[in-house]
């Protein structure tokens, strides 16, 4: 049995991943979905971090998952507890010591994502039934910018297997950025999963699939 360790995105709540939990947890494995304290402006990467380490306690064979923004904090949960595999779904893939505002201008996003929806459901649940993305910016919460400038105190990539899914009707990080980045700061190849950034409610048995797959493959002999 595996511990997946999901972690959302900017202004969410670990319910982002309750369908992926369902499903991990049909598979037999555990699953540890907190939420950060994304709201508080007294919290930064360090601090999520932290809450991450706090839920996942004692346990052990760890599989860390981080969607979107998620990317600045599952790096920095890997080098606190030992972690077998890290996912980045739909991410942000941050350099050491680099902070989150710095990361778009880094990445030279606005040269090359443009005209994106204004309408939050156009721009990120697009693909999700309308009662379930209804539901998720009802849960969502004000993503708290008081930190942001502050580097993360990231040195290094973890030396953790780490796999990269981008989402190839993903209107925020469309997949040539997606591909670019990872190839750039990682030298990854991304897979690739249909559906839009929170693909884990617009799919979450497929995503669950690829999760449980990863796992197995990295077990395999």
């Amino acid at each position: 049995m595996t511990t997946f360790v999901l972690i959302h995105g900017a202004g969410d709540v670990g319910w982002y991943w309750h369908l992926v939990q369902a499903e991990l947890l049909a598979r037999g494995h555990d699953v540890v979905a907190p939420d950060l304290p994304c709201d508080d402006d007294t919290a930064g990467l360090s601090e999520y971090a932290d809450t991450v380490v706090a839920a996942i306690g004692d346990r052990t064979d760890l599989a860390v998952v981080a969607q979107s923004f998620g990317g600045f904090t599952a790096p920095l949960v890997c080098d606190r507890v030992a972690v077998e595999l890290l996912v980045l779904v739909a991410p942000m893939i941050p350099l050491p010591g680099e902070s989150p505002n710095a990361y778009w201008a880094n990445t030279r996003y606005a040269q090359e994502v443009r005209d994106q929806p204004r309408d939050p459901i156009a721009l990120f649940y697009h693909d999700v039934p309308p009662e379930l993305a209804s539901e998720a910016l009802a849960l969502g919460r004000e993503q708290s910018e008081a930190r942001m400038d502050e580097p993360s105190t990231l040195e290094a990539w973890p030396d953790v297997p780490t796999r990269i899914l981008l989402c190839r009707e993903d209107r925020l990080f469309p997949p040539a950025f997606v591909r670019r980045v990872a190839r750039e700061r990682l030298d990854i190849m991304p897979d690739e999963i249909g559906g839009s950034h929170c693909v884990a409610l617009s799919r979450p048995k497929e995503l669950a699939n690829r999760l449980h797959d990863y796992r197995v493959q990295l077990v395999a002999p």
